[in-house]
């Protein structure tokens, strides 16, 4: 029987079966109680052990990622020789070694200079809006992020005068804190990022619980953050449902941080059943600590109306597809709303070819618990819902809803994030493409659910026009989502380490959408409201991450090497890999 869609956000999960034993109570109470004792001698250690902490933490990075990848494909029944073959790499030991680079780049340059090193000069919108420039942030960037640029913005009310960067480092917090870290269950990199992401960059040791979905990377993210482990900073413990709640209510546990579902942070926040909802309604907590999260969202994708060829219809599609299918749409920023514009004469040719994709993606294993029942409950409420591939028992094969209605607020579509590989597609009207763009942003921001990431396509010859150029410009910033990414998924604000990744800020805690705070930021910006990057419109091969990538699997490590070390000798071989694609 399918699972009953909630009002809005994400369906309640099922607790997965662990593969790690969980910690006893017992062994929990100490650790809590070391790094108890250890929080107030972290905010003395130097740069320098700081600095040594992150280069012992890349080297064990990359000595362990063959192995930390080979355990992610058997786990996610992943052939290592398909394209689906580079992505554990690429979620995985690639993304924390470049966060990891990324905060070790900073200190170092917090140390030497006392300042945080960004790659370019803060400048103001005309709104008076402050841009600071955070991508490229090195040569090899330019070659393994080609042509992508990326930018956090800040809150309105900072100026280039009162902008503040690397603040933990110029103001010491007056006592140390020790952080609960509830695992995300989707990306086996998540815990770890999070992890020193609590402990450099908000002065914060850390407990860090697996999700009981990807507790198998447990033993990985100890041998990688091995030296941080040793010395007692962070502390990973294993477990479900009882013992996150022993965590949550520790007196020794000063704030917590999560990646996973609202359901799962009012639980935390509010409690359960008719109390918690009685608590949630009138906005009384029962938590009285601090608490940061990254939740989920109904990313939307606007398709900006325009003359494509047919070359580029196809590699849109294919890019489409391919984030869908992405760690088989267990990600908080997979699109989930295609957005497009009612009279646009290209929009069946289009969905055609997106269809076209769907087919051809290869079925992958549902890996996250329930993810039949959440696809059963989005196909019971559209019969018209379009499926492509096998239907067998426990799988959730891609999906696409075409021609929802605008209209229909409370669709499931718009207020459910489906957490598997279903996505829709909305109709917009609009007489030109300024008036789309309007109303698509107004979509977005009062309809959907969620605020962490949009994406808009819009063509190169389209934004040659001055008009339609003014009119993304305006759309980007008028988009009330924490990552809005232009001609690139906004779910690459999450890979990139520089830009910052987490809700739009201001939700109140009992209506908490995406979150609260951000993570990444590696320059350590203070007062983000949002970022914003920029890429091509179509590469001359695939996009990244293509579903057929032929040589994904092979180019990963590759591409780890060089974030890892700036390795130019790892160049040659990533282009060769990326022009047989």
């Amino acid at each position: 029987m399918a699972t009953k869609a909630p009002a809005a956000g994400a369906i309640v999960l099922p607790e997965a079966t662990a593969t790690m034993p969980p910690t006893p109570i017992e062994r929990i109470d100490r650790v809590v109680n070391e790094l108890a004792k250890k929080k107030h001698e972290w905010l003395s250690v130097s740069l320098d052990h700081r600095i040594a902490l992150l280069d012992d933490a890349i080297d064990a990075t990359v000595d362990v990622a063959d192995a930390w990848s080979a355990m992610g494909l058997a786990q996610k029944k992943i052939i290592p020789s398909s394209p689906a073959g580079g992505e554990v790499y690429a979620l995985g030991p690639f993304a924390l070694v470049r966060h990891l680079r990324l905060l070790r780049d900073t200190l170092v340059s917090l140390r030497d200079t006392g300042e945080v090193g960004l790659p370019g000069e803060p400048w103001t919108r005309p709104d008076g809006q402050v841009v600071v420039p955070v991508l490229p942030t090195s040569k090899i960037d330019n070659v393994l992020f080609a042509q992508t640029t990326g930018e956090i913005w800040l809150e309105p009310h900072v100026t280039l005068d009162t902008m503040k960067t690397g603040q933990v480092y110029r103001e010491k917090p007056a006592e140390g804190r020790v952080c609960f870290i509830l695992g995300a269950g989707n990306v086996s990199s998540t815990p770890a990022i999070d992890a020193t992401q609590k402990l450099f960059t908000e002065d914060q040791v850390v407990v860090l619980k697996m999700n009981p979905v990807n507790d198998w990377a447990g033993p990985f993210v100890e041998r990688a953050l091995g030296r941080m482990v040793r010395e007692g900073w962070i502390q990973v413990v294993y477990g479900g449902i009882e013992n996150g709640k022993h965590l949550t209510n520790h007196p020794d546990v000063d704030t917590i941080h999560m990646t996973g579902s609202d359901k799962t942070h009012d639980a935390i926040v509010f409690g359960t059943g008719k109390e918690g909802a009685r608590n949630k309604k009138a906005n009384t907590p029962i938590l009285d600590k601090e608490i940061s999260s990254e939740l989920g969202n109904v990313s939307p994708w606007i398709l900006v109306p325009g003359s494509w060829s047919e070359k580029d219809i196809d590699f849109q599609a294919n890019h489409l597809a391919s984030m869908l299918a992405l760690n088989v749409g267990f990600g908080c920023g997979c699109p989930r709303v295609i957005i497009t514009a009612a009279d646009w004469a290209q929009r069946d040719e289009f969905l055609n070819a997106l269809r076209h994709h769907l087919a051809q993606v290869p079925p992958r294993y549902a890996f996250y618990p329930g993810a039949r029942d959440r696809w059963e409950a989005f196909v019971e409420a559209h019969p018209e819902a379009e499926i492509f591939g096998p239907q067998g028992d426990g799988q959730a094969p891609w999906t696409l809803i075409p021609d929802l209605d605008h209209t229909n607020r409370d669709d499931i579509c718009f207020r459910t994030e489906s957490w598997n590989g279903v996505f829709g597609e909305a109709p917009l009207p609009g007489e030109d493409v300024a008036t789309f763009l309007a109303n698509a942003v107004e979509f977005c921001n009062e309809t959907l659910w969620g605020t962490l990431g949009a994406t808009i396509i819009a063509h190169p010859s389209s934004l040659k026009d001055p008009v339609v150029d003014a009119a993304v410009e305006r759309a980007i910033a008028d988009l009330r989502y924490g990552t809005v990414g232009l001609n690139v998924s906004a779910l690459n604000g999450y890979g990139y380490g520089s830009t910052s990744w987490g809700g739009f800020p201001g939700h109140p805690l009992n209506d908490i959408q995406s979150g609260r705070g951000v993570v990444k930021n590696s320059y350590l910006i203070e007062d983000v409201q949002k970022s914003v990057i920029r890429g091509p419109f179509r590469l001359s091969k695939k996009p990244g991450a293509a579903y057929d990538f032929a040589t994904y699997a092979k180019v990963l490590p590759r591409v780890m090497k060089a974030a890892a070390y700036d390795d130019w000798k790892q160049i040659p071989a990533i282009i060769w890999l990326g022009l047989q694609a």
